[in-house]
């Protein structure tokens, strides 16, 4: 049985137009052409359209997003709230007015216009991750340990505060991109994870699948093996395994468990965007030992960085073929 293989899309799209990720991230027009052409190049599914997937919510509340040097990923360096509670205070963006968010939408229905057999989603952004955009990692990381319930409140607010981007989405005929790397070990505990932010989690993903019509891929970075079952505790139908956890085990646990849910399993993102090409073919190997012929699993990149010749990513499905 072959593997399917999905690359991540995000930043990289930028480099078929020869423009910055920056320059792309802020016109309709290069957006939906960087988009464009690597769906042309890759066949990837889903297109997730955006380059700084993790900054438009946080932009749309006020947040500045800063130009990066050469071809960085635009990222907030300065929080927009100094403490906790005034994530509780902030009312709902407008998606329709509000940052980039209107854009992405648009440069979205462009492309499953174009590519009807496309499966086209928008970024939305996790309450954890969209509180280490407002409030800066050291900031959140302090409220964690030293305002536990306070920063819970502030995650289950966010969380509702996103039904208002999930249905504009569902309401262009798009559907959702589910991001929330920042809540994996070590950044929060297994137990903090579970007490903090998992109620929030759970909230969000419940607001996105009632308005698409079915549970959402859980796409989370870092390494979530220890947090595995509170994943699956979701309902969520799509996890990733990604270089930093114990992917093996991951993959038999899922399966063991729950052998509906889709895996993606990740190779790491520096031997992908590399230049040497056994080092390549030693990454897939070393994942199709363990996952290749089980039900479900899928070779994936993680997101691939703005450097990775598309070439590389021809390689590899000629590998796989």
């Amino acid at each position: 049985m072959k593997i399917p293989f999905t690359p991540a899309v995000y930043e990289n799209a930028a480099r078929f137009t020869g423009r910055s990720p920056w320059e792309v991230s802020r016109d309709p027009e290069l957006l939906h052409a960087g988009h464009r052409a690597a769906y042309l190049e890759y066949r990837h599914q889903p297109i997730a359209v955006g380059i700084d997937i993790y900054t438009l919510e946080a932009e749309a509340y006020g947040a500045v997003v800063e130009k990066p040097v050469g071809n960085g990923i635009p990222a907030v360096h300065e929080p927009l709230i100094s403490t906790i509670e005034e994530a509780v205070g902030l009312p709902p963006f407008d998606p329709a007015r509000d940052g980039r968010i209107a854009m992405v939408i648009a440069a979205g229905q462009r492309l499953k216009a174009e590519f009807p057999e496309a499966d086209v989603r928008i970024p939305v952004a996790g309450p954890f991750s969209l509180a280490f955009n407002l409030r800066g990692i050291n900031g959140l990381c302090e409220d964690v340990a030293l305002l536990p319930e306070e920063t819970a409140r502030a995650l289950m607010h966010l969380a509702e505060n996103q039904g208002p981007f999930c249905r504009a989405v569902a309401d262009a005929g798009l559907d959702i991109a589910f991001f929330e790397s920042a809540a994996a070990p070590p950044i929060l505990s297994p137990r903090q994870f579970r007490e903090l932010e998992l109620p929030a989690l759970r909230r969000i993903l419940e607001i996105a699948a009632d308005c698409v019509g079915h549970p959402l891929p859980c796409i989370m970075g870092g390494n979530t093996y220890p947090i595995l079952g509170e994943l699956l505790s979701t309902g969520t139908t799509f996890l990733v395994s990604n270089p930093e956890t114990d992917q093996r085990s991951f993959v038999e646990a899922v399966s063991r468990t729950h052998p509906h849910v889709k895996v993606r399993v990740n190779m790491e993102s520096g031997i992908v965007a590399g230049s040497d090409m056994e080092r390549i073919y030693r990454e897939i190997d070393r994942i199709l030992e363990f996952a290749g012929g089980r039900p479900n699993c899928l070779l994936g990149t993680g997101a691939l960085p703005y450097e990775t010749p598309p070439e590389n990513v021809r390689l590899i499905r000629e590998y796989l073929a």
